[in-house]
């Protein structure tokens, strides 16, 4: 997804930090908002609950995108949720990050430079983890690396956060749905605990989230995009949100969302991205947006 600045008042962040450290309903996640009424003309009182923000990339306006650094950043600043992006080396590693090219955050470019264009899926585990994922973003991250899905899981552990986890590019890998199932089983990401609380799977690809619900059809899953409503009684069916670019977004489409149930049983949920600068995060939940990704 495409980045841009959001600006979190102060008091909204403090808001959001104390409800996700010591509100029973956040902790259980994000399947246990209430369901909203939808006005276009909506406003956000006092009371009004802050939108959840999850990190995007991690906490990518303070490190390296789709790094642990990130991971860590997020975790500094209270935000318990973390999207990330995922794809497959050459040899059949699953790793975090976000552009099918490796050229704009890694030095490939520069150790492989005839290489050219550098497409993650034409690099093994090992040639990846050679590579400089942090100098681009500034001097005091030169060495960071491209995480493994394996490592980014454990961090996340470590911290005690949580996953929105894209597949990424589904068409240039296949079988990956099937191998991220794998991968999250054998990390311990499939028992109750986080199920219930603490991951999401999402993907452009309609196809990849069918697939992932009925693969692991007790964990959530998100369509990214705006489909048209006459579409979302059939995704319904295997996509508890749908997630898409804020400017996409109007009160009969959010109406629409809003009035389905998901398989979980569930109103649907949007988790908006591709947020404009200094949006007031209890006037967008106002609207009917559970979430952003920022």
């Amino acid at each position: 997804m495409l980045r841009r600045s959001l600006r979190i008042p102060a008091a909204g962040v403090a808001y959001l930090v104390t409800a996700a450290m010591s509100s029973s309903a956040m902790a259980s996640g994000p399947e246990e908002y209430a369901d909203v009424a939808v006005s276009s003309g909506a406003r956000a009182g006092p009371g009004t609950p802050a939108a959840m923000v999850i990190a995007h990339r991690g906490a990518s306006r303070y490190a390296p995108e789709n790094t642990l650094a990130a991971v860590d950043a997020a975790h500094r600043r209270g935000l318990i949720w973390v999207e990330n992006d995922v794809q497959r080396t050459k040899d059949g590693r699953l790793v975090v990050i976000h552009d099918t090219t490796l050229k704009r955050t890694t030095n490939a470019a520069k150790l492989f430079p005839g290489r050219a264009p550098w497409r993650v899926g034409d690099f093994t585990a090992a040639e990846i983890a050679r590579l400089d994922a942090g100098s681009w973003f500034g001097k005091r991250f030169a060495g960071e690396r491209v995480p493994t899905l394996a490592d980014y899981l454990r961090r996340l552990d470590r911290n005690g956060q949580r996953l929105l986890l894209e597949i990424k590019s589904p068409k240039d890998y296949p079988g990956i749905e099937a191998q991220v199932v794998r991968e999250l089983r054998s990390h311990g990401w499939l028992d109750r605990d986080h199920v219930r609380s603490r991951l999401v799977v999402q993907s452009f690809s309609v196809t990849t989230v069918k697939t992932v619900h009925a693969l692991m059809p007790q964990v959530r899953t998100g369509i990214l995009g705006a489909p048209d409503v006459r579409k979302l009684a059939a995704y319904a069916r295997f996509a508890d949100q749908i997630n898409p670019r804020m400017s996409a977004l109007s009160s009969r489409w959010l109406a629409a969302v809003h009035r389905l149930r998901g398989p979980h049983g569930r109103p649907l949920q949007v988790y908006a991205w591709d947020v404009a600068k200094n949006t007031n995060v209890r006037s967008v939940r106002a609207r009917g947006i559970e979430g952003v990704i920022e």
